[in-house]
């Protein structure tokens, strides 16, 4: 996409380009599920990010995301273009540093307030500013060290609707047993004062210990998990409690000494890595870097069972993951990283599909614990609605019950997207969703091959000069789509330099 055109934050608000990314995969074999979640369907829902670190959903079903190396915050929404909100300034990228995590504000819909974390010339800080205004930031903590590496960065409030904030010992180990806010999870209230409740007076420090925490997450008793780097034996999922001390850099892994508190998972970091957590269906799922994988642990109690691996080798480094609003699991890849290959079209935004008919139906059992979503882009692929500080009701879970065939209707549309460069990578996109009432089992799309394109090769076919018109079917894997369900496929062109035309007409037809 182009990536480093400036977009206005009003534009933003109100509109985002239909240009579908959305990528199905294998059938889904009988049973399937772990934690509630098909990881069998996964589906690359976003591509071609940078470094993307942080991730917070907005009350349209949106996702705010954080770019570390650029700076940038993109709204993004699987369907539709990501499109850049703002670039936070005075960020230094050095080492893992840069844009690290992002978190709404619990009264988003009343006090607009995005809250980031970042890497500054002399600190790691977490400021705040209000929706349509980032250019105006309010200072929430500074004074967190900052290094090379080990710079923590994740940020979420909890469910007594405190700011958690996730940080590393900066390289210097000593930092996670002294008097700095480095080596630490701490809690602060959203104005960035210290509660009165806090397990050590006056302080914001909630544990200790820690050499480099980046992933947080609560369970349905409002217990908080957390993943941690080690150094070169052990990584951890430690279930953290009010003033406790997590060893570092006295202790890696399970040492069963009173003075410190045993991690309930450990991994080699060859195997982990974690950075990312989430919580749903009575499991952890974190986010593994050199594992490259999904760990799922299920937990209860500040108990945890068998870690099972999804993914694997599938994607590349995996970053952060989260339980988005419309009740999928949404998993970033961090492969432009240094010492990361990429891939192609990374780095990218993987949403793994709910188990049908799980969890169970139950107050306790929603994944989400974002603000009441408002009303999501229609399926024709038209504009965003505009973000409202009212809230809106929040859409059903559930689709609506099937139309008869009789009164259903068959229909679909295609995009092209043309990513362009100066080498031999550039490549068009194909969309096509289903935008009828009823399933639909194949599609046919043609177009005409525009001025500024040298030529234009599918996979059915051979190149295709411009002017002439190009006639794609399905593939035996991608024609099936259900109501509002989109697939996107890359296909071959060749691009001299200079000015495209947009492809038109485009027709698409299903059957």
């Amino acid at each position: 996409m182009p990536k480093r055109l400036s977009a206005a934050l009003a534009a933003v608000l109100c509109a985002v380009t239909a240009a579908a990314v959305l990528v199905g995969t294998r059938p889904v074999p009988a049973g399937a599920a772990t934690g509630g979640f098909d990881f069998t369907r996964a589906q690359v829902a976003v591509t071609d990010l940078l470094s993307p670190w942080g991730m917070a959903f907005l009350p349209d079903r949106s996702a705010l995301v954080t770019e570390r190396a650029t700076a940038d915050i993109w709204r993004v929404y699987p369907g539709y273009t990501p499109t850049r909100v703002t670039t936070i300034p005075n960020v230094y990228t050095t080492g893992d540093g840069g844009l690290l995590g992002i978190a709404l504000s619990p009264a988003f819909l009343q006090d607009q307030f995005v809250y980031v974390y970042f890497t500054s010339a002399s600190d790691n800080r977490v400021v705040r500013f209000r929706w349509g205004a980032p250019n105006t930031q309010q200072v929430v903590l500074s004074g967190i060290p900052r290094g090379q590496s080990r710079n923590g960065g994740r940020i979420a409030f909890g469910p007594d609707g405190m700011l958690y904030v996730a940080t590393g010992d900066a390289g210097t180990p000593v930092n996670a047993q002294n008097g700095t806010l480095g080596g630490k999870i701490l809690r602060l209230r959203p104005d960035g004062t210290v509660p009165a409740d806090n397990p050590f007076a006056g302080s914001p420090v909630y544990s200790y210990g820690h050499r480099n925490v980046q992933g947080l997450a609560w369970d349905d008793s409002g217990r908080l998990y957390a993943t941690e780097f080690g150094e070169d034996a052990w990584d951890e999922l430690n279930a953290i409690v009010p003033g406790g001390n997590y060893g570092w850099p006295s202790c890696q892994g399970v040492c069963g000494d009173a003075r410190w508190r045993d991690p309930i998972v450990t991994w080699r970091p060859a195997d982990a890595s974690p950075s990312g957590l989430a919580y749903a269906n009575g499991t952890v799922f974190a986010a593994a870097l050199r594992g490259t994988r999904v760990w799922a642990v299920p937990v209860a109690g500040g108990m945890a069972g068998t870690p099972l691996a999804e993914l694997q080798g599938r994607y590349g480094r995996l970053r952060t993951v989260a339980v988005g609003p419309d009740g999928w699991l949404w998993v970033t890849t961090s492969n432009h990283d240094a010492g990361a290959t990429p891939a192609y079209g990374d780095d990218r935004i993987i949403r793994i599909p709910p188990v049908e008919g799980w969890p169970p139906a139950s107050p306790s059992a929603s994944p989400s614990r974002s603000p009441s979503a408002g009303p999501s882009p229609s399926p024709s692929g038209g504009s965003s609605p505009c973000l409202s500080p009212s809230p809106s009701p929040s859409p059903s879970p559930s689709p609506s019950p099937s139309p008869s065939p009789s009164t259903g209707t068959r229909s679909c549309e295609a995009t092209i997207r043309f990513i362009l460069s100066w080498t031999a990578a550039s490549y068009g996109q194909l969309t096509v969703r289903n935008t009828g009432t009823l399933p639909i089992s194949s599609w046919t799309v043609t177009f005409k091959v525009p001025n500024g394109l040298s030529w234009v090769q599918m996979w059915n076919g051979g190149r295709v000069p411009p002017g002439a018109m190009v006639t794609v079917t399905n593939q035996p894997w991608n024609g099936a789509l259900p109501p509002g369900a989109s697939v996107t496929t890359d296909f071959a062109i060749g691009w001299p330099g200079g000015t495209v035309e947009a492809p038109s007409p485009i027709t698409c037809t299903a059957t």
